[in-house]
């Protein structure tokens, strides 16, 4: 058996069919990685989700589907969801019990989410200013890192709200909101959101607006005035603002009870683990209180039990179709081999004994896993690298 020949003649035939070689080599590639690529992204999307589960304690929010609660408290997606009235939302904390942090995220600008909430939310997250302040009166607002990088955007800049449709029959207008700090990256959600008092996100639903001063207006647009100097009426054409500045702050003014308007979850942080077990207990009955309070880590307990049941289903069927590509491949390797019978022949004539052919026979199959075994673990390393970053460029 000539073993150095067969190796010579083996790579001058893989080189002569190259685009065969390369085919092969490539299907079986894709075949080797797909069900590992699979694990390793699932893998990776769990840890990144039930990470941030695990730092929000409980999350409380109207009555409804549990998961897309966390997802609109925890990753800022599902602003469709039903609201409930900050008051029902704050009653949890109002025993002592627990802090109760409000998360209105519904509106967008730029394509990043707003997001309604209060100073206590940097606390629990860990939220540190690269630069600027934090956001202090109605109007500002707080960018996260990817939010800044996308559209370089420092403090003293300003970010318009998006409208929700193109003609707003109830004359709510977007918002200017005046930037005052930019976070440092944290590489979760909060990166690719914008901060606001959720005072603010009120008046962007049109729930508070201001006026010009009703006494210092043209007398055209004055409807009628309270004896003894009382309230001024005003007519339509009185334009709202749309952005909040220091000399009009004092004319902005809510509509109703703040009480009464909406939030879209809650985060719950106990005192304690009796506290903790004592609210659990106290919304149990989500029906009757038209609330629910959820753990995060449980929700995503019951979605990855899903999520894992359907990937032992995808990854059956990717060795399935990895076992139909090594079928074809060894179709074509024996095709090939009949093509090749006068080569062989010739080979026979000049002195080649079987094992050497044999060898060079075997030589083009074993080259061709070798190189897709190697290369799907080349792709699988760097997939695994990669994971973090695709994961949440996915998620959000």
């Amino acid at each position: 058996m000539n073993l150095a020949g067969s190796f010579y003649l083996g790579l001058a035939y893989l080189r002569r069919q190259r685009a065969k070689t390369l085919l092969l080599t490539g299907a079986l590639t894709v075949a080797l990685l797909l069900p590992v690529a699979i694990t390793v992204l699932v893998g990776e999307a769990e840890t990144h989700l039930r990470s941030r589960a695990a730092g929000t304690p409980l999350l409380l929010g109207a009555r409804g589907s549990a998961l897309e609660l966390v997802f609109n408290g925890l990753y800022f997606t599902k602003p469709e969801i039903a609201t409930r009235p900050r008051q029902e939302t704050d009653a949890a904390g109002r025993d002592g019990l627990a802090t109760v942090i409000p998360v209105y995220a519904r509106f967008s600008a730029q394509g990043h989410r707003i997001v309604g909430t209060t100073l206590d939310y940097f606390r629990l997250r860990g939220l540190d200013l690269r630069e600027g302040r934090p956001f202090a009166r109605l109007g500002d607002c707080v960018v996260g890192h990817a939010v800044a990088e996308a559209a370089g955007i420092r403090p003293g800049d300003a970010v318009v709200s998006s409208p929700e449709a193109v003609f707003d029959l109830a004359g709510v207008y977007p918002l200017k909101m005046r930037v005052t700090g930019v976070l440092s990256p944290t590489g979760t959600p909060d990166d690719r959101a914008i901060f606001a008092d959720v005072k603010t996100t009120w008046i962007i639903e049109g729930l508070a607006h201001g006026h010009d001063d009703a006494r210092q207006v043209d007398e055209s647009q004055v409807l009628g005035q309270e004896p003894d100097g009382g309230n001024v009426k005003l007519n339509a054409s009185v334009v709202e603002y749309n952005e909040v500045t220091e000399s009009n702050l004092a004319n902005f003014h809510f509509h109703g009870d703040p009480g009464a308007f909406p939030i879209t979850a809650a985060i719950v942080v106990p005192r304690d683990e009796k506290s903790r077990t004592i609210l659990l207990g106290r919304y149990q009955d989500a029906d009757r209180l038209g609330v629910q309070l959820v753990e995060p880590g449980a929700v995503m307990d019951d979605l990855f039990d899903t999520v894992f049941q359907v990937q032992r289903l995808v990854v059956a069927a990717l060795v399935l179709v990895g076992v139909a590509a090594l079928a074809m491949a060894l179709l074509v390797f024996l095709l090939s081999n009949r093509l090749r019978a006068r080569e062989f022949s010739s080979l026979r004539q000049i002195g080649a004994d079987p094992g050497t052919i044999r060898l060079l026979v075997a030589f083009e199959g074993v080259f061709v896993l070798s190189a897709s075994a190697v290369a799907a673990a080349l792709l699988a390393v760097v997939l695994k690298g990669a994971a973090p970053v695709l994961v949440r460029l996915l998620t959000g």
